[in-house]
């Protein structure tokens, strides 16, 4: 179906969702069959006299509905669907949040075949799986966490491992432990919006340190404990969200020898330390006994799962946090940690990271040849770009005439924890965009970007 040309509709609907609506028509209707080839964007724009980003969009469209799926090199083809299966449900493909970091989504035909496999394997345990267990896991989960976990450099005692319900939640419970109402907690002063918003809700008052092109300054934290009375440390120290910096070794150490003198608790985010090949070591290893560890699966597996492997200080440590993340959220979800733990097991777990690892640093690779001429940090894995607006160019008004471009881009605002924000913005590369969707979203975001700087 190489030669496949939608029917439009005049139904008032923007051309790319008149397109979309066409493919979903046409694959109920047989015209479409599972396996079959759709048109190349630019010949379909050719053939239909409208703009290549026109049909990107539409194509992006009908992905996100579960239609469609594009393999870099082979082409778009029709979702075929197993017998008795009654296919993706569109309004589950529509309800993706761009406001989020995402990792981008597999696509191999194997390797989704593996994760299903283990949810076959769930299936077998259902029964179980849904009476209340454990707020911080069994044994079987701590053993595939620490297995897990070793990947970073850590081997950790399991009575110092807790399975908890994704990193908002653990951040959640462990400063409710640590702090009361009122008490200061240090952070980067570009930081991750989830710890504002969790202080905020706690009543904790966020203080930001100075950082630079390393991250936070040792100096800086000295200071900011000295000055304030700090009851504890936030960092997110490899692929910083949103400015992509990783925090290297010596200056790790320094930190741990800060943290030392003052007795002042960490709470490490490590979301993204699973990602690149050779990232350095948490700051849990060189101080464990202050360290609240928090290894994150959205980043390196998937949100969808909403899981952490959290190493803690001590057993006791243990016990106080599975009581605050019962008031919190009872306990983790045993369906999501049996599917995270056979996927461990079996190695699914390694191959998607693995994935995610290589498609990250071809997206970075393809903005660099994008945004070449503006100002911007990135790292070969990160999954956004932390991108200086050009003079003459708004956050609110790139953010708007973004809109509709399914690529997630956040103001500077968002981030920043004390003074006025940076004409800054974090545009993300994942989710379940493909290459040349988001090749094409860049590039109208670059001529943009250039009109406004031009036009200012």
């Amino acid at each position: 179906m190489a030669t496949w040309r939608p029917t439009l509709t005049d139904s008032g609907k923007p051309r790319y969702l008149a397109i979309a609506d066409a493919v979903e028509e046409d694959i109920r209707n047989g015209t479409l069959a599972p396996g079959d080839r759709l048109p190349p964007q630019r010949k379909l724009a050719e053939w239909l006299g409208i703009d290549f980003t026109t049909v990107s969009r539409a194509y992006t469209e009908a992905q996100s509905r579960g239609l469609i799926d594009s393999h870099v090199g082979r082409g778009t083809f029709v979702l075929g669907t197993d017998a008795g299966d009654v296919g993706p449900d569109p309004a589950r493909s529509s309800q993706e949040d761009l406001a989020m970091n995402m990792p981008p989504e597999p696509t191999d035909a194997a390797l989704l075949a593996k994760m299903r496999e283990g949810l076959e394997y769930v299936s077998t345990n259902l029964i179980p799986l849904l009476r209340y267990q454990s707020a911080i896991g069994g044994e079987k989960d701590k053993i595939a966490a620490s297995t897990w976990l070793s990947l970073r450099g850590m081997v950790p005692k399991l009575d110092r491992v807790a399975v908890t319900p994704g990193a908002h939640a653990t951040m959640t419970a462990i400063l409710a432990t640590i702090t009361n109402p009122g008490d200061i907690v240090l952070c980067e002063r570009i930081t991750y919006p989830g710890i504002r918003a969790i202080a905020g809700r706690l009543r904790v008052k966020l203080v930001g340190v100075e950082m630079d092109g390393q991250g936070i300054l040792p100096d800086a934290i000295e200071k900011a404990v000295m000055a304030s009375g700090a009851k504890a440390l936030y960092l997110n120290p490899t692929l910083q969200n949103p400015t992509t910096i990783t925090v290297p070794t010596e200056r790790r150490l320094e930190i741990s020898q800060v943290l030392r003198k003052h007795g002042l608790p960490l709470i490490e985010d490590d979301a993204y330390g699973f990602i690149p090949t050779k990232a350095p070591a948490p700051l849990a290893v060189s101080a464990p006994e202050l360290s609240w560890y928090i290894g994150g699966l959205a980043k390196c597996i998937g949100a969808g799962l909403r899981l952490a492997y959290t190493v803690v200080p001590s057993a006791k440590d243990a016990y106080a946090l599975a009581e605050a993340l019962k008031a919190v959220s009872v306990m983790p979800s045993p369906l999501g940690m049996v599917l995270a733990t056979r996927w461990i097991e079996d190695g699914t777990a390694d191959r998607i990271r693995r994935f995610i690892r290589a498609e990250t640093a071809a997206r970075q690779q393809l903005a660099s040849e994008v945004l070449k001429d503006f100002d911007y940090i990135a790292a070969e894995n990160a999954f956004n770009v932390w991108l200086r607006l050009p003079e003459g160019a708004g956050r609110a008004d790139i953010i708007a005439r973004m809109a509709g471009r399914h690529i997630g881009i956040i103001p500077s605002d968002a981030f920043t924890v004390g003074g006025s924000p940076s004409e800054h913005v974090r545009v993300c590369l994942g989710g379940s965009i493909g290459r040349e969707a988001l090749r094409s979203g860049l590039l109208f975001m670059s001529h943009t970007l250039t009109q406004n700087a031009y036009s200012g």
